[in-house]
């Protein structure tokens, strides 16, 4: 088996892994989140629908389908979450897009992801800390393993809690400022 075979049947393994613990999880949430659970972590095409706030932009895709994850849609989304600020991009977790997709699952959103910020460059980090406070100084924003968001159909909140309840990763909520960061670092809260 080649290496980049190798690295992507990895991906997908760790990917299954982290959503059958997430189901496990859900699990003990109640019966009726069951039925959601059983979609979203079947071998199902997973889709993911994104309004850039800054850009305008907006992108549907399928990052996952026929067991793996698809490249192509990736890259799209990779250069749609690039620095807004600077146009740099850089390669996104594809752990964050399950994530993503299992906390909208959990809360049963049918809505769209709006993006405040994904891939940040290192210069546009050490500004935002220049000129704001609880910016880290290794933000995995900078490495492609954080995101930003709210949904369009419910409350900050309930995406927080269902993202606190996956155990996938990072959760910040910022109540005043209307969204949720989420990242594929060690589960921890703020």
């Amino acid at each position: 088996m080649e290496r980049s075979e190798m690295n992507r049947e990895n991906q997908h393994n760790r990917s299954r892994r982290s959503l059958l613990r997430a189901a496990l999880l859900l699990a003990t949430s109640g019966p009726a989140l069951m039925p959601r659970l059983a979609t979203a972590l079947s071998a199902e095409p997973r889709q993911l629908s994104f309004h850039h706030l800054h850009t305008n932009e907006k992108l549907s895709f399928v990052y996952y389908a026929d067991g793996r994850y698809v490249s192509s849609e990736l890259a799209k989304a990779t250069r749609f979450l690039r620095d807004f600020r600077t146009g740099d991009v850089h390669p996104i977790d594809p752990h964050l897009f399950d994530y993503l997709y299992a906390a909208q699952w959990a809360t049963g959103s049918r809505g769209v992801f709006e993006i405040i910020s994904g891939y940040r460059s290192p210069a546009s980090n050490a500004m935002l800390r220049r000129v704001s406070t609880g910016v880290a100084k290794r933000s995995l924003h900078t490495r492609g393993r954080a995101i930003d968001v709210r949904l369009t159909d419910i409350d900050t909140a309930r995406l927080r809690d269902a993202a606190l309840t996956l155990r996938q990763g990072g959760v910040g909520y910022y109540r005043k400022s209307n969204f949720v960061h989420l990242d594929t670092g060690r589960v921890r809260t703020w």
